[in-house]
């Protein structure tokens, strides 16, 4: 079976239309064997490894991955499996946690700027930018403590953001980054379920949070605030993947289609030598004959 057109199903370039309701955590599209999928990422990840090869050489793209989503639906653990064979000289994880006292002197946008990949390189964001229209509307608190002057914060600062991101994205699009978003989509049950093994698994013990427990509570307010996000920042140039995660083969599935088809649409290819090159080449040969 192949994933060709698999990312496609969760792919949102336009949100006018676009709820989250709409799409189920537990999905597995037509997928039921976990060992045909858990064969076919394996693919996908040799393939990766090859198309990161031309990336690199190449020198003209970078590929930036945004990862968003709740408590325990498994970020890291995607990260960690579906990149496992890119090549760490051309890759680099960014995790951004609450913003330091020297970040916070800085627009929203000027932290994980500075992170972002050169060219040939994938970058990979575990959480980003996005956060500022996530957990810093759900917690009014969070904004307050911005040190942005009261006048500037309105009714329409989350729209503003909106345009802001939006803005941002197009023009690392127009300079050769681009740019693909995943939003982990878990359901509230299947959370439990993995909070509660954290608990009752001595070597998950170290994963649990109480904080993580407590942001249970706001479940409903951080589903809008992600519906919201989506429908306002999903474009052609930056789309979103709405990836079912109660089922970790299959989110890893999805995300390692979306990766590959995004590269091989970037029609890579190692770089051609001139003809100057190409008579050093030559030359070395010679040498290396006599030798």
């Amino acid at each position: 079976m192949k994933t060709a057109k698999l990312a496609n199903s969760y792919r949102v370039d336009d949100g006018k239309h676009f709820r989250l309701k709409d799409f189920d955590p537990a999905d597995t599209g037509h997928w039921h064997s976990v060992e045909e999928a858990k064969d076919q990422v394996q693919k996908d990840i040799t393939r990766m490894e090859e198309l990161q090869a031309m990336l690199y050489a190449q020198d003209r793209w970078s590929l930036l991955l945004i990862f968003q989503a709740m408590d325990a639906a498994g970020k890291d653990g995607t990260i960690k499996h579906v990149m496992s064979g890119v090549n760490p000289e051309g890759c680099e994880v960014h995790s951004f946690k609450a913003p330091s006292e020297t970040e916070l002197q800085h627009d929203f946008l000027w932290r994980t700027t500075q992170d972002l990949p050169e060219r040939g390189h994938i970058g990979i964001f575990n959480r980003s930018y996005y956060e500022e229209v996530l957990v810093v509307r759900v917690h009014s608190a969070v904004l307050d403590s911005q040190l942005i002057p009261k006048s500037l914060i309105t009714k329409d600062i989350w729209k503003e953001r909106f345009e802001d991101i939006h803005g941002f994205e197009r023009h690392m699009a127009r300079n050769g980054t681009v740019i693909r978003k995943f939003f982990l989509h878990l359901s509230k049950k299947e959370q439990k379920r993995r909070f509660l093994a954290r608990l009752d698994e001595p070597e998950k013990h170290w994963k649990f949070s109480e904080a993580d427990i407590h942001e249970r509570n706001y479940w409903d307010d951080y589903q809008e605030a992600y519906d919201e996000m989506i429908c306002h920042t999903a474009s052609k140039h930056a789309p979103w993947y709405v990836v079912p995660a109660d089922n970790k083969w299959f989110t890893h599935l999805v995300v390692a289609a979306a990766i590959v088809e995004t590269l091989e649409e970037l029609d890579l290819c190692y770089p051609k030598v001139d003809a100057a090159k190409l008579k050093e080449i030559q030359a070395a040969r010679k040498l290396l004959g006599k030798k």
